[in-house]
């Protein structure tokens, strides 16, 4: 049970996460005003640091799917 409540917050937060990262151009982040922005060369330390928080919590989201479907064949 409280795998299934990690993986439900992990999902949220992911999905939260990669929202706010800026576009990179051309898609649908243009369509929203993400292409108003102004490209400057090299990415700020806020960037950086919410890369490295999307890329921690992606790892334990995965963890998560991996133990839950672990206990599932354990049951099974």
């Amino acid at each position: 049970m409280g795998f299934s409540i990690a993986l439900i917050v992990f999902s949220l937060l992911l999905m939260l996460l990669v929202l706010m990262h800026k576009g990179k151009g051309g898609g649908l982040s243009d369509m929203f005003g993400g292409g108003m922005q102004s490209s400057v060369g090299g990415s700020s330390v806020a960037e950086r640091n919410l890369d490295r928080i999307t890329v921690v919590i992606g790892l334990l989201w995965f963890a998560c799917i991996v133990v839950l479907g672990l206990l599932v064949k354990l049951d099974s």
